[in-house]
């Protein structure tokens, strides 16, 4: 008769111990209700605002359709409103969405911010519903497993079990790992359901375009939790085994947590912001103001670049003003200030992202030393609620913007004429077939394989603890002390 694996024998130990122990079925009902609960309510969340955003999107558009005739430059400032749309996985993990702004206004010579973020609109309720899956996931589920497996060695070593197992023959090894293997079932019990319910949603949402890149992106997701509690359960035991006492082992554990969930993200966040130090809002915006200044003012007539510029088409075209240029001159001018600009705006956004990209690599530099960050910044980059997601957005938005500028100053230079006084000339004025023809705003979501690229260093970091945490095991299964 073949005998049982001493492994098998010892995990189901634990998980039978785990499961009797006085409040452990209520803590796995409770633990499955809020995670079911959160997941449902992120999952009403998101279906509502994807309402909401087509429904207003639908709104600015046939608001815009069905403007009055007039000059293309009014229009242009008459502007545009764009909505950001929520990635499928945002019901799982919030990650910044909530801080995050979903308007924003796109105009002619400016660049607007994102406005009208949940947490500045929200009352206390709401701020409640902020409280997400992924994050009872990162912070709740590992206080369980450390409190679960604080014991599991330290206990044999008291009570005298551990000199029986070592003389019925069982190794260091299989010690460690029989613990860590019922441990790690004990965490399925608070996740298993959850996990699989949650991927369940996907099929429900109204919108499945995205349904094949978002059910591969909660594979790797649901993955990297359960590498991330099998950690955890490999730090209790060996915290365990190391322990002199079942006291010292549980003080311990909860240091681990509150470096890892609080110390370590709070510290490197300071550091990365006190190594790479971003600009205010105003001064972003006055450095922009004053770089466009100093290139010239295209409103201004008088101003010397354009001015040169006015000289050089006159030589160009052989006329002596511009009413005799064969295109609305006005328009040519906005059409050149709207380029410069944007170049100005987008060449000093590009360093405050490299800025905020240093001070991100800070996070991740420190990830190397804590999985609760390794796995915080992989939940959110899976879960489309990170700040890669958002700055697309904002990236796809400013480019509508300069194509929707760039738009109506060519209809201004090719379909006005040049000796319209003003713009208030009912000759100046287009009709509404030119707005209809101006194509609508679509936000399109980062691929697949730039989702993968973005997290595979925290993904990477994962697998690493996984390794030190086999090697760790080998090493100290030979020194687990009896006594």
């Amino acid at each position: 008769m073949k005998t049982r694996s001493p492994i098998l024998l010892l995990a189901a130990q634990v998980w039978k111990n785990i499961l009797f122990r006085p409040g452990s079925k209520a803590l796995i009902l409770v633990m499955n209700v809020l995670l079911i609960g959160f997941m449902i309510v992120g999952f009403l969340d998101l279906n509502e605002h994807q309402r909401q955003v087509h429904g207003f999107g639908e709104d600015v558009r046939e608001n815009w359709e069905n403007s009055p005739d007039k000059h293309p430059h009014r229009m242009a400032h008459y502007g545009y409103l764009v909505f950001r749309e929520k990635f499928p996985l945002s019901y799982f993990d919030f990650g910044m969405d909530s801080y995050l702004g979903n308007v924003i206004f796109l105009e002619a010579h400016k660049q607007n911010t994102a406005n009208f973020s949940e947490a500045n609109l929200s009352n206390g309720l709401l701020r409640f519903g902020e409280i997400s899956a992924g994050m009872i996931l990162q912070i709740l589920v590992p206080l369980l497993i450390f409190f679960w497996g604080y014991d599991l060695i330290t206990k044999d070593r008291e009570n005298g079990t551990l000199k029986i197992l070592f003389a019925q023959g069982v190794q260091g090894l299989e010690l460690i790992w029989g613990r860590v293997a019922g441990l790690f079932l004990a965490s399925l019990s608070l996740v298993g359901l959850p996990l699989v319910l949650g991927l369940g949603l996907l099929f429900f949402q109204p919108e499945n375009e995205l349904l094949g890149q978002s059910l591969i992106q909660y594979l790797v997701l649901a993955l990297a939790y359960l590498g991330y509690f099998l950690i955890l359960a490999l730090v209790s035991v060996l915290v365990s085994a190391k322990s002199q006492s079942s006291k010292s082992s549980l003080t311990t554990l909860i240091g681990f947590w509150l470096l890892f969930t609080l110390v370590i993200p709070k510290v490197s966040q300071v550091l990365g912001q006190s190594f790479f130090p971003n600009p205010s809002k105003i001064e972003f915006d006055s450095a922009v103001e004053e770089e466009i200044i100093r290139q010239g003012d295209s409103h201004n007539p008088n101003d010397p670049h354009y001015a040169a510029l006015k000289d050089s088409l006159l030589r160009a075209y052989q006329v002596d003003s511009v009413q005799k240029l064969p295109f609305n001159y006005s328009g040519f001018v906005m059409r050149e200030g709207e380029r410069l600009s944007t170049e100005t705006y987008l060449s000093h956004q590009k360093k405050l992202q490299e800025t905020f990209l240093d001070q991100q690599q800070v996070i991740r530099m420190a990830a190397w030393l804590d999985p609760f960050l390794a796995i915080k910044l992989a939940s959110m980059g899976l879960s489309g609620t990170d700040d890669a997601m958002y700055q697309s957005f904002k990236d796809q938005s400013e480019s509508f913007r300069y194509e929707l500028a760039q738009t109506m100053n060519n209809l201004q230079i090719d379909l006005i004429s040049n000796r319209v006084k003003s713009s208030s000339d009912p000759s100046a004025r287009l009709t509404q077939d030119h707005w209809k023809s101006m194509p609508d705003f679509h936000q399109q979501f980062l691929p697949l394989g730039e989702v993968l690229s973005n997290e595979i260093g925290s993904l990477l970091i994962l697998a690493l603890w996984l390794v030190a945490g086999v090697a760790l095991s080998v090493f100290y299964s030979h020194r687990i002390k009896v006594v």
